[in-house]
């Protein structure tokens, strides 16, 4: 079958992967300039790595991810480390998740160490402030339910407010759960259902995982292996609509498209002098945008998915990335979890260096301040400048002795469909990946669900999608991340 994909993430690049060993020939229209979607990124001069437009991590149980970097040779550059996450008390941060070696202060070998991630939590949630003994029990005995839990069906009907709220008791959920929820879902904070959190706790390992040479890096080598392999990869490629349409008195789903021309990128180029859209007659096709675009995409759907595909809520993401002359953590920390209630101007700062080090970045230490939002929210209008004005005097509460002047370099990133928001039963509401038109099918992070939207989770839904569109057996998964 000749097939085409629309979008060259994750999800995309994974089912062309999967097309083209079945021997179908494969397309894959991209509207930027580099493949990865929102895990891409980007290099300053005097950098060896890329850097991500948008934090991103992965974990020691992404096992589809693992089994992709091996079908194409990159496994041995995927690296993994055990850095810090800490919460903010009373003014102060502190460690709930980490390394048992930095714990106990032990050589590298404590962490080789059968359940040492459980150990470091279990001591670091001892010596958490902000709990009592009681508090620690109600919070590990719940933890380890949830994450023995196979039953994320029954946990979609109740509310994560509820859930959490009633088994670990109201002031663990206040001082940990409350402010990531309301911090990342806004106003949709207390409709969240509690499956949504189940599959971060049963997936996510504090082992995180990079590749070497950047995020970019990993889906550069993805996709020069499926062009290797016989795909076309068009960049440029801004797709106008996709129709069914007859061709040699046959039904075919043709995709119209404008291609502007990406200096040094191996991307065919369809017409390049053209004003008018090009067109590509296909069998099949995958589209891999958020539901909203899809709903643009293809008019000729019946009803009932549009309005499947138009009820999904989302929220967007707001990143500044701060490139500063010296560490900014002076602990090391990584990950730092803010409650917005506190008066922080975003939800999470990450410091990136404190992962990768900033060797590979010229030195310099690399911060990210995220959030959440609402597309219609402010800080998307606003210009870099003014983000910068609100965000960066915050760094002051992680380090009271921060000036500007250690700022060197800002960026800042926005995307209106980041997280999908998922509600009580959601699963109802979750259009399936076959459409209703004959060989169209739509594959995007709001059908990852349960799970959280992540590259493994991507890699896993193109897997299976290519599955389904090539009629062959679907690929195993794991139960966990």
């Amino acid at each position: 079958m000749n097939i085409a994909i629309i979008g060259a993430g994750a999800t995309g690049l994974a089912a062309a992967h999967e097309l083209l060993k079945a021997g179908h020939t494969v397309t894959i229209f991209e509207a930027g300039d580099t493949p990865g979607g929102l895990a891409g990124g980007f290099k300053a001069p005097g950098w060896d790595w890329s850097l991500e437009k948008f934090y991103h991590h992965w974990f020691a149980s992404d096992a589809d991810l693992l089994r992709l970097a091996d079908e194409i040779g990159a496994r041995d550059r995927v690296i993994y480390n055990r850095p810090t996450t800490v919460v903010y008390y009373a003014g102060r941060f502190y460690p709930l998740d980490g390394a048992l070696s930095t714990v106990l202060g032990g050589g590298p070998w404590v962490d080789r160490l059968p359940l040492s991630g459980s150990i470091a939590r279990g001591l670091l949630a001892l010596r958490y402030p902000g709990f009592n003994l009681i508090d620690v029990m109600r919070y590990g005995l719940a933890g380890a339910y949830l994450v023995l839990a196979s039953n994320w069906r029954r946990l979609e009907q109740i509310t994560a407010h509820d859930w959490l709220s009633r088994r670990m008791g109201r002031r663990v959920y206040g001082l940990l759960f409350e402010p990531l929820l309301r911090g990342k879902f806004a106003e949709y904070a207390e409709q969240v259902n509690m499956a949504w959190m189940w599959a971060r706790i049963k997936a996510r390992t504090p082992m995180l995982g990079t590749y070497v040479g950047g995020f970019q890096a990993f889906f550069d080598d993805l996709a020069a292996h499926v062009q290797q392999r016989g795909a076309t990869l068009l960049y440029g490629a801004q797709v106008e609509s996709i129709l069914v349409e007859t061709a040699a008195d046959a039904p075919c789903l043709t995709v119209h498209f404008h291609q502007s021309p990406i200096p040094n990128r191996q991307s065919s180029i369809v017409n390049p002098q053209s004003s008018i859209p090009d067109r590509q007659s296909f069998d099949r096709a995958l589209v891999t945008t958020s539901p909203r675009l899809m709903a643009k995409l293809a008019p000729q759907l019946p009803a009932d998915y549009l309005g499947a595909l138009n009820r999904l809520k989302s929220l967007g993401a707001v990143v500044l990335i701060a490139a500063l002359d010296r560490q900014l953590s002076r602990a090391g920390y990584y990950w730092h979890n803010l409650p917005k209630s506190a008066g922080f101007p975003f939800l999470a700062l990450c410091e990136h260096t404190n992962f990768v080090p900033a060797r590979h970045f010229g030195g310099q230490h690399l911060v990210y301040c995220g959030d959440y939002l609402p597309p219609d929210h402010p800080y998307f209008s606003l210009s870099d400048a003014a983000l910068r004005a609100i965000f960066l005097p915050a760094l002051r509460r992680i380090n009271p002795e921060f000036e500007e002047a250690w700022v060197q370099q800002t960026w800042v990133f926005k995307a209106p469909y980041a997280q999908p928001v998922p509600f009580v039963n959601h699963s109802r509401a979750i259009p399936p990946v076959k459409t209703p038109l004959p060989g169209l099918f739509f594959a995007s992070m709001s059908q990852v669900y349960p799970w959280d939207r992540g590259t493994n989770f991507a890699v896993r839904l193109g897997r299976a999608v290519a599955a389904e569109m090539a009629g062959l057996p679907a690929p195993p998964a794991s139960s966990r991340g």
